[in-house]
């Protein structure tokens, strides 16, 4: 199949699996006598892995580390792997942290405008100016990065 037909069957676009391409995520196709890209199934289920680890928000040096394993498998106990995807679930558990420090400044500078106001006197956006000027913000303690 030529990279449009590998590009729908997997979802993604053809800009994408170049760059997996380039990466060295996928391996290179044979190329037809005109120089075109030919794709076989083997293609299509690497594309399917490496998507699946995508959406589990893993990052490419990650996925190059599981692919080995997938393609050299050995008799050897699977530790690294677990301990692969425990360090993905610890910058998860970062990434949710960071979210809920995020909601809690907004939820901190939505509440400097809780009654009906004119656009001059939103305190949501006296609150913004006064930041950008180098006032203190209330949605920030002395100690966040702004």
């Amino acid at each position: 199949m030529q990279i449009g037909e590998l590009a729908k069957k997997s979802g993604c676009d053809a800009e994408t699996v170049r760059y997996y391409e380039r990466e060295g995520l996928l391996p290179a196709p044979a190329r037809t006598a005109s120089g075109y890209r030919r794709y076989e199934q083997p293609h299509l289920e690497q594309l399917a892995f490496i998507r699946h680890c995508r959406s589990l928000d893993m990052s490419l040096a990650d996925i190059r580390r599981l692919q080995d394993y997938h393609l050299h498998p050995s008799a050897a106990p699977c530790d690294d792997i677990n301990a692969l995807l425990d360090a993905q679930i610890g910058r998860i558990h970062q990434q949710i942290a960071s979210l809920q420090r995020l909601e809690q400044q907004l939820l901190t500078l939505r509440a400097r405008c809780d009654a009906p106001h004119t656009v001059a006197d939103c305190g949501i956006l006296k609150t913004l100016e006064g930041a950008a000027s180098g006032e203190g913000c209330v949605c920030h303690d002395a100690d966040a990065p702004h």
